[in-house]
């Protein structure tokens, strides 16, 4: 079966992130950029279910401005076997992204579609579930171990109770959690390869997609500073503090 992958281009999790002076946005200039994590998970995903003999050909998918086929091309070293940038230097916001997905979906017909449950700039977690509505396919969110047998998935689930196991019917959204697999170091032979596999251009014009805007950013700002801790005596100076300087009991 063919598996589509969606990865998103995101400010490197080690980079600490700095605010606009005018509180626009995140300043990501000169900023290393790469993966998001979850997505990069969600590829390892899809290549081990190809190395398994039940995905038959990987389509990575990033939607964004050019500088995105990096992170396609780390893809395609991973593993991957062709990728589809829809380039637009418009903000994308996630119901557009599921929008877009929609539309590559139509056309290359996958019988999964695996992406991270979540991107680290944004935290929204919401572009999966939102793709499976429009589709009107089944979703499993939020998977730590994918299993395939036939027209049939079965995924367990991290919820905040512990572990759900469900079973889906192909085709299905399926998004990935931290747990799910440790994605595979990539090796420069295959960076080199990964130079010559095909990667083609669309514009969200070509999918029949317009990039309307549904949230407004009012104001970023960074995290307050966390006041310095103190210790305590004992336990009665504990619950002293507890309950007349915290307020808390």
């Amino acid at each position: 079966m063919k598996i589509l992958v969606a990865v998103k281009r995101v400010v490197d999790y080690n980079v600490k992130v700095r605010v606009k002076s005018d509180g626009s946005d995140v300043d990501i200039a000169n900023v290393k950029m790469s993966m998001n994590p979850f997505d990069e998970i969600a590829v390892e995903e899809a290549i081990r279910l190809q190395e398994a003999g039940i995905a038959t050909e990987i389509i990575l998918v990033s939607l964004g401005v050019k500088a995105c086929q990096d992170i396609l091309r780390t893809g395609l070293a991973m593993g991957g076997d062709r990728a589809i940038l829809v380039e637009t230097d418009e903000e994308i916001q996630p119901l557009s992204a599921a929008k877009l997905l929609k539309a590559v979906v139509e056309k290359e017909q996958p019988k999964m579609v695996i992406l991270g449950k979540q991107a680290i700039d944004d935290d929204a977690n919401q572009t999966g579930q939102m793709l499976a509505a429009l589709l009107g396919w089944g979703q499993a969110t939020f998977a730590s171990k994918v299993t395939v047998a036939g027209e049939q998935a079965t995924v367990i689930r991290e919820i905040d109770g512990g572990l759900e196991t469900i079973a889906v019917k192909l085709p299905v959204v399926v998004t990935a959690d931290l747990r799910l697999n440790e994605p595979r170091y990539v090796k420069l032979p295959n960076i080199m390869k990964a130079k010559k596999k095909p990667l083609d251009v669309l514009t969200p014009a070509d999918l029949g997609v317009n990039l309307t805007k549904n949230l407004v950013t009012l104001k970023v700002q960074e995290p307050p500073v966390r006041k310095a801790g103190v210790k305590v005596a004992d336990v009665q100076s504990l619950v002293d503090k507890l309950k007349n300087e915290a307020k808390v009991i």
